[in-house]
């Protein structure tokens, strides 16, 4: 007996320790405030991106609906010139950390309104790339990260689904004639789209829902 009780108690204490340590290093998940998100988005974003996320000047995105992870890293690569962008880096120069994770979360809980496609006689050829990629030009589908209802994947490929086609062209171009170089993957991809193919698709992802 003299020598379990020792044993148990310090089976008891290393037990303890490992997870007060386990406790310790998980990372705390944020809380954001969204009443100061709602405050910051209307004074910094709202003119451009709509008052609830959904712009309706189609060359700027909709961030309804965003996953919020994707926006606050959007944020920091404008603030730290990674993503190239004169007018975000002038309203991302302002945000602390702390605002855009607020307006990340306060936006991304808005819902994003239905978008359409217009160009009927590429719906197909959008549909085609969308959904399969073109295989003999090792274009893979897009749906293999963005998910095939638009929806994406938090924290790590974006929400697509209703986006402005208009939009959704800039960027691909700007990924395949390296302006925006702030996703290797995706500059792998648009490089080998051409102006047809890159308006076929963002049309399409226009109209998922």
């Amino acid at each position: 007996m003299k020598l379990i009780a020792p044993l148990l108690i310090a089976g008891f204490l290393a037990a303890f320790s490992f997870s007060a340590v386990a406790n310790e290093a998980a990372p705390a998940k944020y809380k954001p405030d969204l009443a100061k998100g709602e405050a910051s988005y209307g004074a910094v974003c709202a003119a451009c991106h709509g008052p609830d996320g959904n712009s309706i000047a189609p060359i700027y995105p909709k961030l309804a609906q965003q996953h919020p992870e994707y926006l606050v890293k959007q944020l920091t690569e404008f603030k730290g010139g990674k993503r190239a962008n004169p007018i975000m880096l002038g309203f991302a120069s302002t945000l602390s950390e702390e605002d855009m994770k607020n307006i990340s979360y306060w936006v991304g809980n808005k819902t994003a309104k239905p978008g359409f496609a217009k160009e009927k006689d590429l719906v197909t050829l959008g549909e085609r790339i969308y959904r399969g990629g073109i295989a003999d030009r090792q274009i893979p589908a897009c749906a293999g990260c963005h998910s095939p209802n638009g929806a994406g994947i938090p924290a790590q490929y974006p929400r697509l689904a209703g986006q402005n086609a208009e939009y959704a062209v800039l960027q691909l171009t700007a990924f395949r004639d390296g302006v925006r170089n702030n996703s290797l993957p995706m500059t792998q991809v648009a490089a080998k789209l051409n102006d047809r193919e890159i308006k076929a698709v963002s049309d399409y992802i226009a109209g998922l829902q």
